[in-house]
């Protein structure tokens, strides 16, 4: 059997085992041969006429049937998650990175952000995916990623060291700004819990794997943005960025925080954009509470 042959018979169980995809992949075919390829240590450009081993196949078989029988997302069977184009290390502890900011980071936040940017925060930060993309996209730039999950930040350090950026990324434990002191930063990037009360309650099994501290965002999906909104004032330079992801919660940010000037990119209707100004001139926060 060829590695064609293997990713296709894989792309056929999945698809009649009606999984669910989300997690780097949304079809049948694509979580195939990222299974396939990567259970095997080959890159994604690899000629699929290469024949397989009995190995090799036993090996593909044995995650195969855990994907389909237990419903664990890929990324969690091979503690491998690519977001940009690059690897991170994931298991259970973080959620899997999946964030759209990563394409804005790509492009160097331009044209939004106009001056050189030298502090960075990644409130938040999960496997630290984030944080890494930033101090790679601003290479004289300092980036301190935080988190309150001890064991997130265990997995975020673990990716720190992969990259070997040690030296640029600082790893602190705090809720939200709590533990920042009087820091301020050039550019905020924040990709906080923002599923609502009910939507956690329909979440498919593969979506249960991921921490629920990572994702449920309170009644509204606004428990950690409001938060966010409000201190920003507090830790943005003059002239600072901040970029926040919110899921499916525009309308909701929009109804509750519609008198800030925040921008949303034309192709990013999951993410707006707050200067220091515009997050200065907010309304009153509205504190909103988890159920």
């Amino acid at each position: 059997m060829t590695l064609r042959e293997l990713v296709a018979r894989t792309a056929r169980r999945f698809a009649r085992a009606l999984l669910h995809f989300g997690h780097g992949t949304d079809n049948p075919r694509d979580e195939a041969a990222y299974l396939v390829l990567r259970a095997l240590k080959l890159p994604f450009e690899a000629g699929l006429d290469r024949p397989v081993s009995a190995l090799e196949m036993a090996r593909v078989d044995s995650l195969v049937e855990k994907r389909i029988r237990e419903r664990v997302p890929v990324a969690y069977l091979l503690r491998e998650a690519w977001l940009d184009r690059h690897a991170f290390y994931v298991d259970r502890r973080v959620i899997i990175p999946r964030s759209h900011i990563a394409e804005l980071l790509r492009e160097g936040l331009r044209p939004w952000l106009r001056q050189p940017v030298s502090r960075v925060l990644d409130l938040c930060t999960g496997s630290g995916c984030l944080a890494i993309l930033a101090a790679r996209a601003f290479a004289r730039a300092r980036v301190d990623a935080s988190d309150l999950s001890v064991a997130a930040l265990a997995v975020a350090q673990r990716n720190v060291a992969q990259y070997r950026l040690q030296q640029r990324v600082a790893l602190i434990r705090s809720d939200l700004y709590a533990s920042l002191g009087k820091k301020r930063y050039d550019l905020i990037l924040a990709n906080p819990p923002y599923v609502t009360t009910a939507a956690m309650r329909k979440l498919s099994a593969e979506y249960r794997y991921e921490p629920g501290i990572a994702l449920a965002g309170g009644c509204n999906g606004l428990e950690f943005i409001s938060r966010i909104l409000a201190g920003a004032p507090d830790h943005l330079a003059h002239g600072g960025l901040l970029v926040c992801e919110v899921g499916d919660n525009r309308a909701a940010v929009e109804a509750h925080h519609g008198r800030m000037a925040l921008v949303w990119p034309k192709d990013e209707v999951f993410i707006f954009l707050a200067s220091r100004t515009a997050a200065v001139s907010r309304t009153p926060p509205t504190r909103h509470r988890g159920k």
